[in-house]
C-alpha cells in the first residue's frame, strides 16, 4: 500500500514538472527580442484567428505606415528636383506681305482675258455685216445683237444708224474694212474723251479719300480690297476703313485684305455706326500721313431709302476732313438694266465719279460699259475679270473694243 501511495506521489511530482517546463518554454516565447532590429521592418496586421487557434495576445513592437518608413527614404535618395522653366506663349507670327503685281504686268494679262471672254458680240456684228445684202431683217438682228449685249436702247439706235450710213458709202464690204468700220465706230459709242484715272490724290496735304459704295453681292468689299493692292503696287501707302458694319464678316474680310499687302484697317463694332468709322479711318490716314484712304460702305439695298440717306450721312461726315477725291460705284456687269437702276438711284445720293465693273468675263454683256456710262454720264475706271487678287484693272476704251471684235 505503501508503495502505490509513493508511486502516486512520484508521478504527480513529474507531471507539475513538466507542466512548468512547458509554461516556462511558452513565456519564454512569448518575451519580445532583447534588442531591436537594426532596420526598421513593416509589419503586416496580424491574421484574424481561427477556430481552434490559440487566441492569447502577444506582444508586438509599435507599427509604422508605409509612408513613415518609405517616403522619407525616397526623399533622402532622390536628387533636389529642378524647376522647369514657364515657356511664354508665342506671338502670333506677322502675316507674310505679298507684292502685287504691277499695273503694267496684269493690263497685259487683262487684255488676253477680255479677248477671249468678250468677242462674241463683236463677232456677230461682223458675221452680219459681211452678208452680201443687208435688208431690213439683216439690221434688226443687228440691233437685237446690240440690245441682248446690254448695249441700250438709244446708244443701239445711233450705232445702227451710223453703221447704215457708212456702209452705204462704203459700197463694197472687204472682212478688213468692216473690222475698221466696226472699230471706229464702238470706240465712238464707249468714249475715249473720259479722264478715267482714279483720283486718289488730295489738293490739301491730306491723304486722297475714295468711297466705294454699291449693293449686296456686287463684290464691292473685295473690289476695294483689290484696289489697296493696285496703289500699293504703284508705291502708294493705303489705309483702310471697315465702313460696311451691317454685314457678317465684311470688316474681317476687309483686314485680311490689308494685312496681305501691309495696309492697317480702321474698323469697330459689327453693328456700329459706319459714318463714325468712315471718319476715324480718314483721322488716322492723316495722323500717319498716309497716300490714300479707301472706305468700304455696306452694301446696301438700293429700295431702302432710309439706309441710302445713312449713306448720305457718312460721305457728309468724312468731308468734314476735306472733300471727297473719288466716290466709285460697284456694278456687277451681269445684271444688265437691274445694275442700271441701282446707279441711277445711288447718284442721287451721293456724286458717283467713276464705275467700277466687277465680273466682265465670261460674259457677253460688254455693253453694260456704253449703258451705265450713258446713264450717269460718268466714266468706267475700272473693271474686274475674275477671281484673283490682281483681277483688277483701269479701263482702257482700246483694248475692249479690240476685244469685242477680236482677231
Amino acid at each position: 500500500m505503501e508503495i502505490l501511495i509513493l508511486a502516486v506521489v512520484i508521478a504527480l511530482v513529474a507531471v507539475g514538472a513538466i507542466s512548468g517546463l512547458v509554461v516556462s518554454s511558452r513565456k519564454k516565447k512569448q518575451l519580445p527580442p532583447t534588442a531591436p532590429p537594426s532596420t526598421p521592418t513593416i509589419t503586416a496586421p496580424p491574421a484574424e484567428p481561427q477556430v481552434g487557434e490559440d487566441s492569447a495576445p502577444t506582444v508586438e513592437e509599435p507599427r509604422r505606415t508605409i509612408e513613415e518608413v518609405v517616403l522619407p527614404e525616397a526623399e533622402a535618395a532622390a536628387p533636389e528636383a529642378v524647376e522647369a522653366p514657364v515657356a511664354e506663349p508665342e506671338a502670333p507670327a506677322a502675316p507674310e506681305i505679298e507684292v502685287p503685281e504691277p499695273t503694267a504686268g496684269r493690263l497685259v494679262r487683262l487684255r488676253a482675258r477680255l479677248a477671249r471672254s468678250q468677242n462674241s458680240l463683236g463677232k456677230g456684228l461682223l458675221t452680219l455685216l459681211s452678208r452680201e445684202h443687208l435688208d431690213e431683217d439683216t439690221w434688226e438682228e443687228i440691233e437685237e445683237t446690240l440690245l441682248i449685249a446690254d448695249v441700250g436702247v438709244a446708244p443701239t439706235q445711233e450705232l445702227v444708224e451710223r453703221l447704215r450710213e457708212r456702209v452705204k458709202v462704203l459700197g463694197t464690204r472687204t472682212p478688213a474694212e468692216l473690222r475698221t468700220l466696226l472699230k471706229e465706230e464702238l470706240l465712238t459709242l464707249v468714249g475715249t474723251d473720259f479722264d478715267r484715272a482714279v483720283k486718289t490724290e488730295s489738293a490739301a496735304d491730306t491723304p486722297g479719300v475714295v468711297m466705294v459704295v454699291g449693293v449686296n453681292g456686287t463684290g464691292k468689299t473685295t473690289t476695294t480690297g483689290k484696289l489697296a493692292r493696285v496703289l500699293v503696287a504703284d508705291g502708294r501707302s493705303v489705309v483702310l476703313g471697315a465702313a460696311d458694319t451691317f454685314r457678317a464678316a465684311a470688316a474681317d474680310q476687309l483686314q485680311t485684305w490689308g494685312e496681305r499687302v501691309g495696309a492697317r484697317t480702321v474698323r469697330g463694332p459689327e453693328g456700329g455706326d459706319p459714318a463714325s468709322i468712315a471718319y476715324d479711318a480718314v483721322k488716322e490716314g492723316i495722323a500717319e500721313g498716309a497716300d490714300v484712304v479707301l472706305i468700304d460702305t455696306a452694301g446696301r439695298l438700293h429700295t431702302k431709302t432710309g439706309l441710302m440717306d445713312e449713306l448720305g450721312k457718312v460721305k457728309r461726315v468724312v468731308e468734314k476732313h476735306g472733300p471727297l477725291d473719288e466716290v466709285l460705284l460697284v456694278l456687277d456687269a451681269t445684271t444688265g438694266q437691274n445694275g442700271l437702276t441701282q446707279a441711277r438711284v445711288f447718284a442721287e445720293v451721293v456724286d458717283i465719279t467713276g464705275i467700277v465693273l466687277t465680273k466682265l468675263d465670261g460674259t457677253a454683256k460688254g455693253g453694260i460699259v456704253v449703258a451705265v456710262q450713258r446713264e450717269l454720264g460718268v466714266p468706267v475706271k475700272l473693271v474686274g475679270l475674275g477671281e484673283g487678287p490682281d483681277d483688277l484693272a483701269p479701263f482702257e476704251p482700246e483694248a475692249f473694243v479690240d476685244a469685242l471684235i477680236g482677231d
